[in-house]
């Protein structure tokens, strides 16, 4: 079966698995890079400013950053000019807003379903075979206050981190800082490639990742973790 078809099946698989529901193209929609002109807008309200863009080189990563606002795989993507692709809990493709993430090929999972799970790191897989950079926040939720980095989930960086041995990890994190009149600063620091060994444990690995966070965006922590929302789209 040849890559194309393989990618259409994977797809069908991802619509049947989610009883109908349209998904478009994720990690491949042909829409992405339409709308990456019309979302410099955003630059009106924030002035993005990149650290260590350098350590991100072309081709495909994984990026593990904390997570305070809908905008942040956005911002990332648009401030940095290369297809961001990311989970997204799958209520959002049921809402009015549903098309944005069909549009940019987005990654619907559906939390605590296995078949689900299992079809989205699929998916992803695909995603950074193709050359995008597949953006994680394991927190499962953004941050409540805005500021602190919460207790890592492992049910998809881990699995995400086997299925991709070969793929550079970098952490990132994102700042919304002051705000002059109506635009806000906003600050994007990526780490050097972190060195992870697959062999250690479930729980080493998340600790070291967490510690590059911390030690990256200079955050408080709290080792609990953060509550699920039940509205509004999320990022796993």
């Amino acid at each position: 079966m040849s890559s194309d078809a393989a990618y259409d099946s994977l797809v069908a698989e991802g619509r049947q698995i989610l009883n109908g529901l349209r998904i478009g193209r994720p990690g491949r929609s042909r829409l992405y890079w339409m709308l990456f002109p019309p979302a410099q807008v955003l630059r009106l309200r924030y002035r993005i400013c990149v650290h260590g863009r350098a350590h991100v080189k072309p081709g495909p990563a994984i990026l593990v950053g904390n997570h305070l606002s809908l905008l942040d795989p956005v911002l990332v993507g648009l401030a940095n000019r290369f297809r961001v692709t990311f989970f997204t809990k799958v209520e959002v493709f049921e809402r009015i807003g549903a098309v944005f993430f069909r549009w940019t090929g987005q990654i619907p999972i559906r939390r605590g379903d296995e078949t689900s799970t299992k079809w989205a790191l699929t998916m992803a897989a695909d995603s950074v075979s193709q050359g995008a950079k597949l953006s994680i926040y394991p927190e499962g939720t953004r941050s409540e206050d805005g500021v602190t980095l919460h207790r890592l989930h492992r049910r998809v960086l881990i699995p995400v981190l086997q299925s991709n041995p070969t793929v550079p990890v970098h952490a990132m994190t994102i700042a919304y800082t002051d705000r002059r009149l109506w635009r806000r600063n906003v600050e994007i620091r990526f780490s050097e490639c972190l060195a992870i060994d697959l062999e250690e444990s479930a729980n080493d690995i998340t600790q070291g990742i967490t510690e590059a966070l911390l030690a990256l965006g200079g955050m408080p922590y709290e080792h609990t973790f953060s509550r699920i929302r039940t509205s509004h789209h999320e990022s796993a």
